[in-house]
């Protein structure tokens, strides 16, 4: 007996230690609080508190923005297009005949005018052929000279025979033998006549193949490349050396369709190059492309630009602007106080520390302002920088203007006053 009661102190001594060791008879969380800790809760992170907790009590504060008034200014369109230039002319010259080539006149980069020899073809034995071919001629001219001998000679038998036979003191047939010989003469005129034109045109075809083995510059310009030496063997489908004229260069750029309408022929070019950089070369959209690509739906417009001093070099990348359309005197405000809402454009006004929004409709826009065309007016003040990230009736105030100059207060058009309680 005293065993079992022993045991049962030991099992009931347990248990006690591990209900305490697990907290059991610790006070439950919601009696440990204090009130102080409640009040904390109370004003927390949790949904429904105060300031800083969920949407209901969140504010967003004063955004800091500068403002604008819409004035009067000229403005204007541009379209800006890109592409190589290239030289007025370039041509591939290649020798007319073929031979070995005696002399090159010519060095890259040469000038060289139209009529200027670049090279020579050997022609010694062209010359032998034209010498022939002019005692040729000469042969044939004396050749004439001594047909037209008989024809006379024929005309006056011929005539005289005529005569005797009329008084009969001349057989038929010496007439008609008179008559024969005449015909024969003319027949051997005409064919010496012939022959003599054929040596002239021989003679004229072998004096061009001597002109051809001299080879000539067919434009004015530079010599761009130059592909053999003196020595060399040139034939017809070969050239000698590369020439262009860069006395004007060009610009084949490509325009979208709906531009098409807005570019022509005779509009001013203002064209940019890398090489020269902030410097502008004026030029003019010389020839417009009357069909449009089908593949691409854009069509070429060619730019001549004037290269007076040779300064532009066929090659060079180029950007062109052009003026596409232009207003003077327009309602404008600049370009960064124009923001974009749901697909609609419009302003921030500043009204009452408040930004107001007020859709626009706009016109002409470039790099650093927009034309209004109805929405705001002169006297209206917009905000530019910080407009984008503004909602509508956001509170604002003025970015310092770091001059020590106090702004106006007027209502929101001078700097704003960050309301009572903010944070």
């Amino acid at each position: 007996m005293k065993r079992v009661v022993i045991i049962v102190v030991i099992v009931a001594a347990a248990l006690a230690g591990v209900l305490l060791y697990s907290g059991f008879f610790s006070k439950p969380p919601a009696e440990a609080a204090g009130p102080n800790d409640t009040a904390t809760r109370g004003q927390g992170g949790g949904p429904g508190g105060g300031p800083g907790g969920g949407p209901g009590g969140f504010a967003r504060p004063p955004m800091t923005v500068e403002l604008a008034s819409p004035s009067r200014a000229d403005v204007a369109s541009q379209l800006t297009v890109v592409g190589n230039l290239v030289g007025e002319q370039t041509v591939a010259v290649v020798p007319k005949a073929a031979g070995r080539l005696e002399d090159v006149y010519v060095k890259l980069g040469d000038p060289v005018s139209r009529g200027q020899r670049i090279a020579r073809i050997e022609d010694r034995e062209i010359r032998e052929q034209v010498k022939q071919a002019e005692a040729a001629f000469e042969v044939a001219r004396a050749t004439i000279r001594q047909r037209e001998a008989d024809l006379k000679f024929s005309q006056t038998n011929l005539d005289r025979s005529r005569e005797l036979f009329g008084r009969q003191l001349l057989p038929k047939q010496t007439l008609d033998d008179a008559d024969a010989r005449y015909q024969a003469s003319v027949a051997q005129l005409e064919l010496a006549r012939a022959q003599l034109t054929q040596s002239q045109a021989r003679l004229e075809e072998l004096r061009i193949n001597l002109a051809n083995t001299v080879i000539s510059s067919p434009v004015n310009g530079f010599v761009a490349k130059r592909y053999t030496d003196a020595g060399a063997y040139a034939s017809q489908n070969a050239p000698v050396v590369d020439l262009v004229d860069i006395s004007t260069v060009r610009l084949i750029a490509n325009v979208v369709e709906k531009d098409m309408r807005r570019v022509g022929a005779g509009d001013a070019a203002r064209v940019e190059v890398d090489a020269f950089p902030g410097e502008t070369f004026n030029g003019r959209i010389a020839r417009v492309a009357p069909v449009l690509d089908p593949s691409t739906r854009t069509a070429q417009i060619e730019i001549e630009i004037v290269n007076k001093n040779h300064r532009l070099k066929p090659g060079m990348y180029a950007r062109v602007s052009l003026t596409i359309e232009q207003r003077a005197n327009a309602l404008v405000v600049p370009a960064n106080a124009i923001v974009d809402r749901e697909g609609q454009r419009g302003v921030f006004l500043a009204q009452n520390n408040t930004a107001s929004w007020r859709p626009v409709e706009v016109g002409i826009e470039d790099a650093t302002k927009v034309e209004i065309l109805r929405g705001v007016s002169e006297g209206d003040r917009v905000i530019t920088t910080g407009a984008a990230a503004l909602q509508n009736g956001d509170r604002i105030v003025l970015a310092s203007r770091g001059n020590g100059d106090a702004p106006p207060r007027d209502g929101g058009r001078g700097q704003a006053r960050r309301p009572t309680g903010s944070q």
